[in-house]
């Protein structure tokens, strides 16, 4: 009799405003799976929050304009995620049933990234790729993730928080004389760019408030570091492993969300970046070290700056990043020697081995 193939189940779309992000990446994470030793399910999220699923893989429209690809959705085909123990199952409106062995969440952003899916898999006992519900969490979180890894010595752009219904928020002459002329305005729980901007000027920081505060109630306000940007990815669980890292060079003054992953001449990306043996060392190190601080899993890709005068600053940790055709993730671990099959692979494997793990736990 032959042994049955763990069933893994690709959640992509979502409720996010990377929505459409989270497609092109699905795209490339279903090619790529090993399907001989993985049976592969898809589970589309609607912009509603709702689930589907498609028995013939992935149901996209447009699928090679970044610009324009949609979910294809049939409506007979919802899905409900069982929460028993090991009768994890898709029972939709047609009847159809299958067990499910494994959650893929290729979900950027809000209630994909930050901790939303983890927690949903961990009621449902499911197994789930990449940060658990705390690493996920505490990296969405700009702030807190500031916190913590100023708590353990890794150095972070200095920052004030601003808040929504706060009615005594900071002046722009008040910012400034602490964190200097040129500031990045930041929603604290958003990824990808979205809703950032630079401010060099006071007309600039009311505008990058007022959008920021469209897509939360808490922003951050960071002073600009001049430095190269530098990104590294890690994978593994309690003993990472680090890539080799990647040099961002952006064509329009930051890393835009455009420039990231519908502009392919909005950066250039350097493949290995060129550094010395002690500055790869280093950065290889500190990459490590904030993954492990911040309680990540599976994979998370580290964003840092390597200022003139050579200190390493911590930018922002991505606990699910892009697996598009531009995506530095996946290039960077093809460049250190592991193609795009084996490093999904490796990501399914590190997470059944930690779903195993706690499950070892006492309650």
């Amino acid at each position: 009799m032959a042994t049955r193939k763990s069933c893994v189940a690709i959640l992509y779309g979502g409720r996010s405003t990377e929505h459409q992000i989270s497609l092109l990446s699905a795209q490339n994470v279903y090619r790529s799976i090993d399907k001989e030793r993985y049976e592969v399910i898809a589970i589309a999220i609607g912009k509603n929050g709702h689930w589907y699923y498609n028995p013939k893989g992935l149901s996209l429209a447009y699928a090679d304009d970044p610009d324009n690809i949609e979910l294809i959705i049939d409506p007979t085909h919802r899905v409900i995620l069982s929460q028993n123990m090991n009768e994890q199952v898709l029972i939709g409106t047609d009847g159809q049933q299958k067990k499910i062995d494994i959650l893929f969440p290729i979900l950027h952003g809000t209630y994909g990234e930050d901790g939303s899916i983890q927690g949903l898999a961990k009621l449902a006992n499911l197994p789930c790729v990449g940060c658990g519900i705390l690493g996920s969490a505490a990296c969405m979180d700009k702030e807190i993730m500031k916190h913590v890894l100023r708590s353990q010595g890794i150095m972070v752009a200095d920052w004030i928080t601003a808040r929504k219904y706060d009615t005594t928020q900071p002046t722009y002459s008040d910012i400034t004389a602490i964190l200097g002329p040129e500031l990045f305005i930041k929603p604290v729980n958003l990824g990808s760019s979205v809703g950032i901007s630079m401010a060099q000027n006071e007309k600039q920081f009311i505008q990058g408030l007022e959008s920021a505060f469209l897509y939360d109630t808490k922003v951050l306000i960071e002073e600009r570091i001049n430095g190269r940007e530098l990104e590294c990815a890690v994978l593994g669980n309690h003993t990472p492993k680090t890539s080799l890292p990647g040099e961002v060079v952006p064509q329009d003054g930051f890393y835009s969300y455009e420039n990231k992953y519908l502009n392919e001449k909005g950066a250039s990306l350097h493949i290995p970046a060129e550094l010395t043996k002690e500055e790869l060392d280093r950065i290889q190190t500190l990459a490590s070290k904030t993954f492990i601080a911040l309680e990540c899993r599976g994979l998370a890709r580290v964003d840092m700056f390597l200022t003139p005068d050579d200190k390493l600053v911590i930018n922002e940790v991505n606990t699910i990043p892009g697996f598009t055709n531009i995506s530095m993730y996946p290039k960077l671990w093809e460049l250190t020697g592991l193609n795009q099959r084996e490093l999904i692979t490796e990501l399914i494997e590190y997470a059944l081995d930690e779903h195993r793990q706690q499950n070892e736990l006492k309650l």
